[in-house]
């Protein structure tokens, strides 16, 4: 059922689209000074193009467009966003966090370039993301340029992402039950799914109240998705993952998996996505993409 959702289909349309449109703003955007900076953006362009499947920003244009915005302003929202979650990615990977060797199937940045250089790339990649935010060219009304860096920077500091990150070190030695495993999950992954969607409704002037049901939908997405994430882990393919497997359960962090099992956990997955596609029941076909987002997280092989 995976590949046939990724070879076919709206899905399969929208995402070749979205990874088409970042890596060619981030190879425009981040071109490579011909001084001592080089090989920094060369690590960050390393890790930034032509890696990852662009879910982020594939949603945030999608939920752009379902309101009308212009494409490539949602898109240059969609590459601020892919660069927060990609420099997440690098500083996960070093020693110190994750001490992963393997990223997206190649070698990770600190081992293909050096510690160093990775933290700096991380760095440089959360500065460009506001960079880009704050750009007129993303949006021509200040307002919309504000909340959109307001939104991200909440979904990617302690109250989300980072603060996700601290729990995600504390599970190593704390026996989370399902409750707290959740709360993780909702800020360490929800978080920055949850902005794409949020962004999305920003661009289009969608004012806060009339969010609701995409806030819905993006939340039950955020917790089908690491459930899935959780299920690859337990029982995936490492060749198609392009990554480490089974080190939550090496490390003895509590999981969806191992607090429900297997069945129940997918069975859960599928429930949170059925939810998901229920809260875009006021639109029509203009969020047909946004359904198939949420069938795609319980369909993937990686």
């Amino acid at each position: 059922m995976a590949e046939t959702t990724l070879k076919d289909g709206i899905f399969a349309e929208g995402i070749a689209r979205i990874q088409r449109e970042v890596d060619s703003l981030l190879d425009a955007l981040l071109a490579v000074p011909g001084d001592a900076r080089a090989r920094l953006f060369e690590a960050m362009r390393y890790t930034a193009i032509a890696g990852g499947k662009r879910l982020r920003p594939l949603l945030l244009v999608a939920t752009a467009e379902m309101y009308g915005v212009d494409r490539a302003a949602a898109a240059r929202a969609g590459v601020a966003l892919e660069a927060i979650h990609v420099y997440s990615l690098i500083h996960d990977d070093l020693p110190c966090m994750d001490d992963d060797d393997l990223r997206h199937g190649k070698p990770t940045l600190h081992r293909a370039f050096d510690e160093a250089t990775a933290v700096l790339a991380g760095d440089a990649l959360q500065s460009f993301a506001f960079e880009v935010l704050s750009d007129p060219a993303t949006s021509g009304d200040p307002f919309t340029r504000i909340e959109l860096v307001a939104t991200l920077a909440q979904a990617s500091g302690a109250h989300g992402m980072a603060g996700g990150q601290m729990m995600d070190i504390v599970a190593e030695t704390a026996d989370f039950d399902l409750p707290t495993v959740t709360r993780l999950q909702q800020l360490k992954t929800g978080a920055l799914l949850g902005a794409a969607v949020e962004m999305g409704a920003i661009l289009g002037k969608v004012p806060p109240e009339g969010r609701t049901h995409l806030r819905g939908y993006a939340r039950d997405i955020g917790l089908a998705f690491q459930i899935a994430d959780d299920l690859l882990d337990h029982e995936g393919d490492q060749a198609l993952a392009g990554k480490a497997l089974r080190k939550d359960a090496e490390a003895g962090k509590q999981t969806f998996v191992s607090l429900l099992g297997p069945e129940r956990a997918r069975a859960q997955a599928r429930a949170l996505v059925d939810q998901a596609v229920a809260h875009l029941s006021q639109h029509g076909a203009e969020a047909d993409l946004l359904r198939a987002v949420a069938r795609f997280i319980v369909e993937r092989d990686r």
